[in-house]
């Protein structure tokens, strides 16, 4: 008797844990970081300048709303699609609303095999109308070991990181495609610096002679004043789909 009672008990335990395991709560989903400011970046003067979620700051370069194809936004994700590779083939490139004189921008980016695309400062949407992408300095954003870009211009000035046509960036530089990478790029009123995941690329200064001259032997030569103003951040559409977060700026 005393045996079966013992059993009961053991089988009346055994099920109780059973019950309590599968009614378990799962773990909860770890916060996202990701299109938020810390405390220290406000107390600093940090911006975002995409909220995650909305269009909000942000218009076609070509347009006066958001293009209503070619980007998309998903889970904290902006996305330019995939289309034809040409430039601002699909959707067009976007702009902020505002101008920039003096500022620290940073951008979180993923690309694709084979892809091509960039941030542009110094932007005036007014400037080129017709076919192509807006005008201003990029950032080069590109996958240099399957791009054809990457072997055109000078001495690998239209690779990664560099001052797209102008300045090259470094061959060895940090840069993992299977990953985001963070682009940084400093205005100091005249003084400008290329950072790519915390290693500077390129710095140069504008509006000097040694300037004009560099824009003189480049594809910018026939833009009147190329640089030398201020102006709006741009996020190109280049038909290769690619991905931003984490877009701020803190103005100098």
């Amino acid at each position: 008797m005393k045996k079966i009672v013992l059993a009961m008990a053991m089988l009346t335990a055994l099920t109780a844990t059973a019950k309590v395991k599968k009614t378990a709560a799962a773990p909860a989903p770890a916060p996202t970081t990701d299109n938020i400011l810390t405390e220290q970046e406000q107390r600093e003067g940090w911006k975002l300048l995409w909220d995650g979620k909305t269009t909000n700051g942000w218009r076609g370069a070509k347009l006066q709303t958001f293009p209503t194809k070619g980007w998309r936004m998903e889970e904290g994700i902006l996305k330019v699609e995939k289309a034809s590779g040409a430039e601002s083939g699909n959707g067009g490139d976007i702009v902020t609303e505002k101008n920039y004189h003096n500022f620290i921008l940073k951008v979180d980016f993923k690309i694709t095999e084979g892809a091509n695309s960039g941030i542009k400062y110094f932007v005036d949407p007014d400037m080129n109308q017709g076919e192509g992408s807006a005008i201003g300095c990029e950032f080069q954003i590109l996958d240099d070991l399957r791009h054809p870009d990457a072997k055109l211009g000078v001495k690998g000035n239209r690779k990664l990181g560099s001052l797209y046509d102008l300045i090259p960036a470094p061959e060895q530089k940090p840069f993992d495609i299977t990953t985001w990478n963070t682009a940084t790029i400093i205005v100091k009123d005249n003084h400008v610096e290329h950072w790519l995941n915390g290693v500077k690329l390129v710095q140069y200064e504008r509006g000097t002679q040694q300037w004009n001259a560099l824009v003189a032997y480049s594809k910018y030569k026939n833009w009147p004043n190329f640089g030398n103003r201020d102006g709006r951040i741009l996020l190109q559409d280049h038909g290769d789909e690619v991905w931003f977060k984490n877009i701020k700026i803190k103005e100098l």
